[in-house]
């Protein structure tokens, strides 16, 4: 779990087609959306993230699972470049995940979303009853967080300090952290 990471979402990102979905993704990517308060982490530490989260050096064997990393603007490209090259002259390694500009980003099907909570189910129909809407689930921060928790990210300190803000139930609560333990 990072601390300023609003919420998570995955979907298709770098192409130019039209509308792609996982039966038709043409020359998109499986990427996964990161939105986050700059007030807390940077840009640069979210990269610091992405390279230790994958491996860089390996060479993609087909765009659907292409290495890529999408920025939004110069600045972003700026940090996502130098961010690429102080690895390579870290590890003496060529790096082949790429820095692409994102043209567009086009939400996944809904049964692609919160993927790891969703193996919970009891915690998923918590949230379920707390966001009815399928889209207001999709985008909630309690369940982007609590999806990083199911999937085995972050520790019992820092659950401590934010479960109270998830909305579970204390039997929420309790699964959440034995999950986490």
């Amino acid at each position: 779990m990072i601390e300023g990471v609003i919420r998570t979402r995955v979907g298709y990102a770098g192409g130019k087609q039209e509308n792609p979905d996982y039966g038709n993704i043409g020359d998109h990517t499986e990427a996964v959306q990161v939105d986050y308060d700059p007030r807390v982490i940077s840009y640069a530490d979210l990269l610091a993230v992405f390279w230790s989260s994958h491996t860089p050096t390996s060479k993609s064997w087909m765009r659907q699972y292409m290495n890529a990393v999408f920025y939004h603007n110069e600045e972003q490209q700026r940090v996502g470049d130098a961010s690429q090259a102080a690895l390579a002259e870290k590890t003496g390694r060529t790096i082949r995940t790429q820095v692409l500009p994102l043209r567009t980003f086009t939400l996944g099907e809904n049964y692609h979303q919160k993927y790891m909570l969703k193996r919970q189910s009891r915690l998923t129909s918590e949230m379920s009853r707390i966001y009815p809407q399928n889209q207001d689930f999709i985008n909630s921060t309690a369940v982007s967080r609590l999806n990083g928790y199911a999937g085995g990210n972050g520790d019992v300190r820092q659950l401590a300090l934010e479960i109270d803000s998830l909305g579970l139930s204390e039997n929420g609560k309790r699964i959440l952290k034995q999950i986490v333990r």
